[in-house]
């Protein structure tokens, strides 16, 4: 007897998928083995290019934080407190200039990605792996297998805080994974005294609780696309950690949604992107946003980005720590709004529902 229809397509997509994830050349295999069409695996529903941007959200642009003024004097410092109050409370976003991150570090970064991925792909296999729980994993699309059509790009995923994995950590771009790491902790520091001010919590409120304490690097590289018309470089999603720093090159192409819209993010040379993720939107009881945002997919490529991850999902501990709303934020006009959780633990869901579009914080919330 014939199978279903839908049984046999979907039987079809999975050694379609499982043909593609076998030769551990990624997206940038396919774009090396010369492909004038893109695979139905990377096709998306129509509904993924639903509320593009219209003319009024072109016009729009992401606040602008300078830290440079940061210690300047009282008055200064507490301007870009608000700042970052107002750009976590409506935006989920702002970029920072004069972060302290020197411009050679940034652009050694970018160029270390690059060298990764232009490894011949007999190179990079000994990296390739569907173990999320290993140091080092290269692959394409975390939620190959589980997501509903798949994003065109490559990552290299490293941790490194607090304990980097410095021998297994790929040659190319070793030495400046650990210079620019220990940089953005750095940052993360500053950052996360600054948003414990903006909610007017002691300045290391948020630093004692260890969020800055994990770091995960995402290595991303989002090759060029035949059809960027029928796919995504990265699905409409939220970060599920603390807090995201955010590099990238000067293609573009990271969105935000805003006002029921997607407005675009161009790169500003020199700037960091800074965005909030579920688990402060957890522990602030929605007072910060964490918000959708993606990737598009372009013809002009390789663009390559580095998406810095505060969480303590990945660091083992015998009694792993509960995040819940904080109790200075919640009285009895504000309720809890979310059970408690570990990093661990949502971080697991997290990798297990993919990038459906659908957000995660739903599980956690309170009836």
């Amino acid at each position: 007897m014939e199978a279903p229809l839908s049984t046999t397509s979907s039987s079809n997509r999975q050694r379609e998928l499982q043909a593609f994830d076998d030769t551990k050349a990624g997206v940038k295999g396919l774009v090396e083995s010369g492909v004038q069409k893109i695979p139905s695996i990377f096709v998306h529903p129509p509904d993924a290019f639903d509320k593009n941007s219209n003319h009024k959200c072109k016009e729009f642009s992401i606040p602008v934080v300078d830290l440079g003024c940061l210690d300047k004097d009282p008055m200064s410092h507490q301007e870009i407190v608000d700042k970052v109050r107002c750009a976590s409370e409506t935006f989920g976003f702002f970029q920072v200039v004069n972060h302290g991150i020197p411009v050679t570090v940034l652009e050694e970064m970018l160029h270390g990605v690059h060298r990764f991925f232009e490894q011949d792909t007999e190179v990079k296999k000994q990296f390739y792996t569907r173990d999320l729980s290993r140091k080092v994993v290269y692959n394409s699309n975390f939620d190959l297998f589980t997501g509903r059509a798949a994003n065109w790009r490559d990552s290299l995923s490293c941790s490194m805080a607090p304990s980097p994995p410095l021998e297994e950590l790929p040659e190319p771009c070793r030495d400046i994974q650990i210079a620019f790491s220990e940089q953005v902790m750095k940052l993360g520091i500053t950052l996360f005294g600054l948003l414990s001010k903006a909610l007017g919590l002691d300045i290391n409120h948020l630093e004692d609780m260890e969020c800055a304490k994990g770091l995960e690097l995402f290595c991303h590289c989002y090759p060029p696309c035949p059809q960027p018309e029928l796919t995504l470089g990265t699905t409409k999603h939220t970060d599920f950690h603390f807090l995201t720093v955010l590099l990238q090159d000067q293609i573009g192409g990271l969105q935000i949604l805003y006002q029921d819209h997607w407005i675009d993010v161009p790169p500003l040379p020199g700037t960091l992107i800074v965005n909030i993720g579920d688990l402060l939107q957890l522990l602030t009881n929605d007072r910060f946003k964490s918000v959708e945002h993606r990737v598009v997919a372009k013809k002009i490529g390789p663009r390559v980005s580095v998406a810095c991850f505060f969480s303590t999902g990945l660091m083992p501990s015998p009694i792993p720590k509960l995040y819940g709303p904080i109790k200075q934020l919640v009285s009895e006009d504000n309720p809890p709004k979310y059970r408690e959780t570990t990093a661990q633990e949502y971080l697991s869901y997290s990798y297990s529902k993919g990038l459906d579009g659908e957000s995660r914080l739903l599980h956690f919330r309170l009836k």
